[in-house]
C-alpha cells in the first residue's frame, strides 16, 4: 500500500509530496500533470524489476523521444535538471514470496524507499546515455510513527493489524566516501553490510535482492512490483480465453474469462451470482453472468443474460459495460492487490451510472475500519479525471486536485510546474507537511463547470475584449427545476 509519495526532477514533478489513502481521486485539467504522476508510480514499480535502462524506456513519452532517457528529466527550455529524486512511504505484507517462490517474512512493514538518479551523456566508452544511481535507500518507520503517519481515518485494530515488527537499522543505505557511492545492503541478521559500487549498478540493489539473504526488502520489492496502471482495453475485454490460458487479469484486461472461470470454481456459483447484482447497477437488464466453456473449441466466453434470457457473449457488450465487469471481477479476486491507477474510469459510462462506477472502485480498497483478515492483500485504488460529474460525487476527503503553477527559474524562463492541493478540513492538509489548500475559485470548475459566469470574455493577444454573451444552455432552460432538485438533494 503507497501511503506517500516524493517526487522531484521527474518530467513536470518538481517539488511534489502526495499522501494516499485507500482511495485517491487526482482530478485536474488536460495536460497539467496527472498522468505524470502515474508515471512515477510506474517508474518505480519497473525499477524493482527490471535494470535502469529498461525500466526508464517503459515509461510514457508524450513526445515519442524513444531512446531518450533525459526526456524523464524535468525540463525548463532546453535546459534539463541533472537528477530526481523519487521517495514512497508503503506498507508491505507480513509474508510472501519472492520473485523465486521462497517464503519472506518481514522485520517490520512500514518502509519507506527512496532513489536518487543521476542522467549521464554518452561517453567514449559508452556509446549511449545511462542513468546512474547516486542514493539507494530502504529504511524502516516505527510503529509509534505510524498513526502520524498514516493520515487517512482508520482504526486502531486495523493499524494494529498491517503495521508489525520491529528494527533498528537500514535494510539499504548509501555511503560517499573518498573511494566513491557505494549502496549497502544490511543483512537481517548476523553479518556485516554488503557493499556495491554505485557506478557500476545497471539496477537498483532492492531489485536483486531474494527471501533468503534480504526477506524484507523482497516483499517490499513485491509489493512495488504490484503497482500498476490498470489500462482496460474493449479488444482485450471481447476475446475468449483458451481453457489452458493464464487465469489472471492482466492490466489490459486480457484474460477475463479464465480469471472468472477461476473464481467460480474456487468458490462456486454465488460468484457469478455477485458478478451479475453488481453489474446489474449499471445495467439494470443484466440478470445473470456466467462463463460459458466449450471443450470442443477448447475455450472459455464470458456470457451476460438479459432479463429475457438471451445470452450476450463478450464481444457483444459495450466498452463502459465490459470495463465496469472487468473491476467486479477484480472486486471478487483476492489475488490481486497493490495499487490499481485508472485514468478517467468514468469514460465510456453514462452520467447516471458514473455513481455506480465510483461506489465499485471505493469497494475494491482496503477496509481500514477493521482488521485486515489472514492472508488478504492490501489494496488501493487511485484514478485521475477532469470530470465534474466525478468530482462532485465523491468525499472531500478522497480528492487531490492537480494545477499548474509557474516559477521562475533563472534567465528570464518559467517552469511548468504541477502542484497537488487538497480541500480544507481534510486529513489530507494535516499532519508533518500538509498538503497545499485549494481556493474556492479553483472549485468552481467543478462545482460549476463552465466556471459559473453568464457570459465569457474574448481574449486576444493578452487583451481583454467586449463580453460575447453565451448562448443557451440545456440547464438555462430548466433553471427553475434545477434550482428545486439542489434544493430537494441537498435535504436528502
Amino acid at each position: 500500500m503507497l501511503t506517500r509519495l516524493r517526487v522531484a526532477g521527474f518530467k513536470n514533478l518538481v517539488d511534489v509530496d502526495v499522501r494516499f489513502g485507500p482511495f485517491t481521486c487526482i482530478a485536474g485539467t488536460n495536460g497539467v500533470g496527472k498522468s505524470n504522476l502515474f508515471d512515477a508510480i510506474r517508474f518505480l514499480s519497473n525499477l524493482a524489476t527490471h535494470p535502469l535502462r529498461e525500466a526508464a524506456l517503459m515509461v510514457r513519452d508524450e513526445k515519442n523521444k524513444s531512446g531518450d532517457l533525459r526526456s524523464l528529466f524535468n525540463r525548463t527550455g532546453e535546459h534539463y535538471v541533472d537528477t530526481m529524486v523519487l521517495e514512497a512511504e508503503m506498507v508491505i505484507s507480513e509474508k510472501g514470496e519472492d520473485d523465486l517462490g521462497q517464503p519472506a517474512t518481514a522485520k517490520i512493514t512500514f518502509l519507506t524507499y527512496k532513489l536518487v538518479l543521476g542522467y549521464e551523456e554518452e561517453t567514449m566508452l559508452s556509446t549511449v546515455s545511462r542513468l546512474v544511481i547516486r542514493n539507494e535507500t530502504l529504511n524502516y518507520i516505527s510503529r509509534g510513527d505510524a498513526k502520524n503517519r498514516l493520515g487517512f481515518p482508520h482504526t486502531i485494530e486495523w493499524r494494529n493489524s498491517v503495521i508489525v515488527g520491529r528494527r533498528t537499522v537500514e535494510f539499504i543505505s548509501t555511503e560517499d566516501s573518498e573511494r566513491g557511492v557505494f549502496v549497502r545492503r544490511h543483512q537481517e541478521g548476523a553479518g556485516q553490510p554488503q557493499p556495491y559500487p554505485a557506478s557500476k549498478l545497471v539496477r537498483t540493489v532492492l531489485s536483486s535482492v531474494n527471501a533468503a539473504e534480504a526477506a524484507t526488502a523482497a516483499l517490499a520489492k513485491r509489493e512495488m512490483q504490484s503497482w500498476q496502471l490498470l489500462q482496460l482495453e474493449p479488444t482485450a475485454l471481447r476475446l475468449p480465453d483458451r481453457i489452458d490460458a493464464p487465469a489472471h487479469l492482466g492490466p489490459d484486461g486480457a484474460h477475463l474469462p479464465a480469471t472468472l472461470y477461476r473464481l467460480g470454481r474456487l468458490r462456486g456459483a454465488a460468484v457469478y451470482a455477485r458478478v451479475g447484482n453488481r453489474l446489474a447497477e449499471l445495467n439494470e437488464d443484466v440478470q445473470h453472468v456466467a462463463v460459458e466453456r466449450d471443450d470442443k473449441r477448447d475455450s472459455l466466453t464470458v456470457e451476460v443474460a438479459d432479463r429475457s434470457g438471451t445470452q450476450h457473449p463478450a464481444r457483444a457488450l459495450s466498452d463502459g459495460t465490459l470495463r465496469f465487469l472487468a473491476l467486479t471481477v477484480i472486486e471478487e479476486d483476492d489475488q490481486i492487490g497493490g495499487v490499481l491507477c485508472l485514468e478517467e474510469p468514468e469514460n465510456g459510462i453514462h452520467p447516471a451510472r458514473i455513481m455506480a462506477m465510483l461506489h465499485l472502485l471505493q469497494e475494491i480498497v482496503t477496509d481500514t475500519s477493521k482488521p485486515l483478515e489472514e492472508n488478504t492483500k492490501l489494496r488501493q485504488v487511485i484514478i485521475n479525471t477532469h470530470s465534474p460529474a466525478v468530482v462532485n460525487s465523491l468525499p472531500p476527503d478522497t480528492l487531490i486536485i492537480a494545477r499548474r503553477v509557474k516559477s521562475g527559474a533563472g534567465m528570464g524562463r518559467l517552469n511548468n510546474q504541477v502542484q497537488f492541493a487538497a480541500l480544507p478540513d481534510t486529513w489530507r492538509v494535516q499532519g508533518d507537511k500538509p498538503a497545499q489548500v485549494v481556493t474556492l475559485g479553483e472549485l468552481l470548475a467543478y462545482l460549476s463547470p463552465d466556471g459559473g459566469g453568464d457570459e465569457m470574455t474574448e481574449v486576444s493577444n493578452g487583451q481583454s475584449k467586449k463580453p460575447v454573451p453565451r448562448e443557451k444552455r440545456l440547464r438555462d432552460l430548466f433553471a427553475g427545476q434545477y434550482e428545486l432538485f439542489e434544493q430537494a438533494r441537498q435535504l436528502l
